[in-house]
């Protein structure tokens, strides 16, 4: 989508309201080429609504938005299928099953013999015994793990993370943990002739949010902290450890700041 040296994702001045709540208020954040970059902030912050602007599922009240060099307001169509999502809803269908809801979103990005990629990806996230199941027969980790494989299905550039675990067992966690590790080009890539392999080529633009300090800085190039609608610190980790992160965490979430967003 994008040359080396051209963020991959830039964010300029972006607000959303809802009515006189103001949930952003003038973000901007560059996230490069197989960058990570996760966000932490307190509940009300404006990490979810600022990840469905991304998404492209909410318009922004002002501001702008280019993904992989394309405007986000004019060209959503063309870069939906560079975007891989996880949010809090899983943008899965109840009444098919595993394989068949991953055979869809295959379809509806225009994959081609995608037999084997839906393979591998439900062995990835431990669903391959479970792929004739009904989905509304899921338990929520289930559910949520299979919306990692519908994110991750049509190897997408972007990855756009909200909360990823929710849901999800101990287990569950860390297979995802290990996954988004490999994605961010931190941990050795799989096999070639296993699933991860099938799923993990190239280090990732990722976009994270999450509470877990310990988890965001193990797959971080760089932090951003949102407190109340702004951007209350961006910067590199360094090799900032969780200890250290979470003095300056407090600091910025103790700055008085006005109102809050979602």
């Amino acid at each position: 989508m994008s040359e080396s040296d051209t963020p991959m994702i830039e964010v300029r001045n972006l607000i959303k309201s809802f009515g006189s709540k103001h949930a952003l208020r003038g973000v901007s954040l560059r996230v490069m080429p197989g960058e990570s970059l996760v966000i932490f902030g307190p509940n009300g912050a404006g990490k979810s609504t600022l990840v469905r602007i991304l998404s492209s599922l909410s318009r922004p009240t002002g501001g702008t938005v280019r993904i992989g060099g394309l405007d986000l307001a004019r060209h959503a169509d063309g870069i939906r299928r560079y975007l891989g999502v996880v949010s809090h809803a899983p943008l899965l269908y109840d009444s098919l099953t595993a394989e068949e809801n991953l055979s869809f979103f295959a379809g509806l990005y225009g994959m081609q013999k995608p037999e084997e990629r839906i393979k591998a990806m439900l062995q990835r996230v431990g669903l391959y015994g479970r792929r004739g199941d009904l989905v509304r027969t899921f338990s929520r980790g289930m559910v949520q793990r299979l919306a990692i494989a519908r994110a991750l299905l049509h190897d997408p550039e972007v990855l756009l993370l909200d909360e990823p675990d929710t849901g999800l067992d101990p287990q569950a966690a860390e297979m995802l943990h290990g996954l988004l590790s490999e994605l961010s080009g931190r941990a050795a890539q799989a096999p070639s002739g296993s699933p991860a392999g099938a799923a993990i080529e190239r280090p990732r633009t990722i976009v994270t949010v999450t509470h877990s300090i310990e988890r965001g800085l193990a797959i971080a190039d760089r932090i951003a902290i949102l407190v109340n609608g702004r951007v209350a610190h961006d910067a590199p980790v360094g090799g900032m450890t969780a200890a250290e992160f979470r003095p300056r965490y407090d600091e910025c979430c103790a700055r008085p700041r006005g109102g809050g967003g979602r």
